[in-house]
């Protein structure tokens, strides 16, 4: 049977953290903590904190109203993702922490039956989710780039978002060009933080929903392929630990993911009503009119995923007092029933656990529709202003 391997899906995320946090790391720690220190702080200073605060203080120069609806729609993304890359850097140790608990529930999966399931279902929604993520990114980032080229060309150094800058820019054309050369760096950083920020939460909830899945075809099967009740019993208390494993696991999730998806909700929410009010009122040229489509379909890609993985986790969560009532319980031993009896009721006790953002909203398919109707009715309200 195969290997399997689901750690190997983090590998894009670490390379991401790699980039703009190597002092995580030992191996960079260890080799020259001074320039690496300060590379990390002169990034999160001047793109994590600055970029999306220079982007606001525009906002209160009164610009005309197609800059103040592009700066509002990049403003908020991009303070969004600061926010939820700084949640990311105080949760980093519990990643790895689930990392590892993946690792070994890895280990765990045995029958044929769960191999076909893992391939059939958790590999292969992890890895079409992954690659749509990686091309909706290549494609912004592509159609970016070729915008600030076709820009350059022209000699136009304009800023890509009205910004605010302690400087004139329009008296000193190195200024403007330094300041342009600025804002083009640190959207490359920000895609940085955004692919660490979209792989995460939707890839950890896929895991997470894959392996309490599997762990109940496990339980299911308990009494019906084994003759022998002792090692019945045996293997019920392997479950049992195999199960703590999962809550923990369960536990670390919904911690590490809770201030993330509460700063997506509201950013993706504001941004989509923003980026079509901008579309349909401001943008002229096809270009611009491709970017924020593609840039509209990302922004959706960012929330529908975790929503929809984080239902899976808890009609999963529902479903495991089921898989132990369906093993094969009834002529085991009295002891074999007494403690698959207790452990039913605490498993009955945790099927209300839920994954909350911010520890407000539970996280499903009706947060991913209730934040578009909140878009929609923003955007209602855009219109009928601009009509009045």
């Amino acid at each position: 049977m195969v290997i399997i391997d689901s750690v190997h899906f983090y590998r894009p995320f670490w390379l991401c953290m790699r980039v703009l946090v190597p002092t995580f790391f030992k191996e960079s720690r260890s080799l020259q903590a001074g320039p690496i220190q300060l590379y990390v702080a002169a990034l999160h200073i001047l793109v994590t904190l600055w970029f999306p605060l220079h982007l606001l203080l525009h906002l209160l120069l009164h610009p005309s109203a197609a800059e103040l609806v592009k700066n509002l729609s990049m403003s908020i993304t991009c303070l969004a993702c600061s926010l939820k890359h700084v949640a990311h850097l105080y949760h980093l140790p519990e990643i790895v922490e689930i990392e590892s608990l993946i690792g070994q529930l890895d280990t765990f999966v045995s029958s044929e039956q769960e191999h076909r399931y893992y391939q059939d279902h958790v590999h292969c929604h992890a890895k079409r989710f992954t690659r749509c993520l990686y091309i909706s990114f290549g494609m912004v980032y592509v159609l970016f780039l070729l915008g600030i080229f076709v820009q350059i060309i022209n000699g136009n150094w304009e800023l890509i978002y009205p910004a605010y800058f302690p400087f004139d820019l329009e008296r000193n054309q190195w200024m403007a060009a330094s300041a342009l050369g600025y804002q083009v760096i640190s959207m490359l950083v920000e895609g940085f933080q955004g692919l660490g920020n979209d792989t995460y939460t939707p890839l950890t909830l896929c895991l997470l929903s894959g392996h309490l899945h599997l762990w109940s075809i496990r339980m299911a099967q308990l009494g019906f392929l084994e003759d022998e009740t002792a090692s019945n019993h045996q293997r019920l208390l392997e479950y049992i630990e195999q199960h703590k494993l999962l809550v923990r696991f369960h536990s670390l999730v919904a911690q590490t993911v809770s201030p993330v998806q509460l700063f997506q909700l509201g950013g993706c929410g504001a941004t989509l009503c923003i980026t079509v009010t901008y579309v349909l009122f401001f943008v002229g040229d096809t270009i611009s009119l491709v970017y924020y489509l593609v840039f509209f379909g990302v922004v959706c890609m960012q929330l529908f995923p975790s929503c929809y993985f984080a239902s899976e986790v808890a009609e999963e969560v529902e479903s495991l007092p089921y898989a132990i009532f369906s093993s094969r319980w009834y002529d085991q031993s009295r002891e074999h029933r007494f403690d698959l009896l207790v452990f039913t009721q605490l498993t009955l006790g945790s099927r209300g656990r839920v994954i909350k953002a911010g520890g407000l909203i539970e996280l499903n398919l009706n947060a991913f529709f209730a934040t578009l109707k909140m878009a929609y009715s923003l955007f209602a309200v855009v219109v009928r202003v601009k009509g009045i």
